[in-house]
């Protein structure tokens, strides 16, 4: 995304954030006790902290989105690692469409905002948000054995976010460096590789 446009200038071309929110509840219900333990794509999270970073980035980018900076958007998320609470079940899903709703707002793409104690512009907040939610979303269907689709505008959208920027050390994309993928790949696998994952991971690979 172009962060000179001001995509609140145009509330039907906001990035929407329901579809990516709604597959991640879909994928809950299949994870068991038994799965919590499991690895991820993430390779300092087994699937109980891939599920704690959904709870706290869920509640972060909402806050964020209200412009209510307090706690939840203050911490990195690389301070330590997430912890599950035992409620997760019932307030994942809440927090999914909490944040959904929470940047279908316009005013939610003006001004600055926070997350992750890092200070941004609301329209940059709301693209990370919904690259945090696609990529997660495959990360915990990979990790879980699920099938995980993602439509065009929503990958198109993170393909823009993750691409190698020449500015930044390296030319490397906005959170490391990426995994080549075949000529030709699809879409998914060509965003999955920019985020720094193989696209071909699975459990115990």
């Amino acid at each position: 995304m172009n962060t000179q446009e001001n995509p609140a200038s145009d509330a039907a071309a906001l990035p929407d954030l329901r579809p990516a929110a709604r597959r991640i509840a879909g994928l809950l219900g299949p994870v068991d006790d038994g799965r919590l333990d499991g690895p991820t794509p993430c390779p300092d999270y087994a699937v109980r902290e891939l599920l704690g970073h959904l709870t706290h980035l869920t509640a972060a980018f909402r806050d964020a989105a209200r412009k209510d900076l307090g706690a939840s958007t203050a911490v990195s998320p690389d301070a330590a690692l997430p912890v599950l609470a035992d409620d997760w079940r019932e307030v994942l899903p809440r927090q999914l469409e909490e944040v959904a709703a929470a940047w279908r707002s316009p005013a939610a793409w003006t001004g600055m905002t926070r997350a992750g104690g890092v200070e941004l512009p609301g329209e940059v907040a709301g693209v990370v948000a919904l690259d945090e939610l696609v990529i997660h979303g495959w990360d915990l269907a990979r990790s879980t054995g699920q099938p995980y689709a993602a439509g065009e505008a929503e990958l198109r959208c993170c393909e823009a976010l993750l691409s190698p920027d020449e500015a930044r050390p390296g030319g490397d994309s906005l959170f490391g460096p990426p995994v080549p993928v075949p000529d030709g790949a699809p879409l998914l696998d060509r965003v999955i590789g920019l985020s720094g994952r193989r696209p071909d991971w699975r459990p115990n690979a």
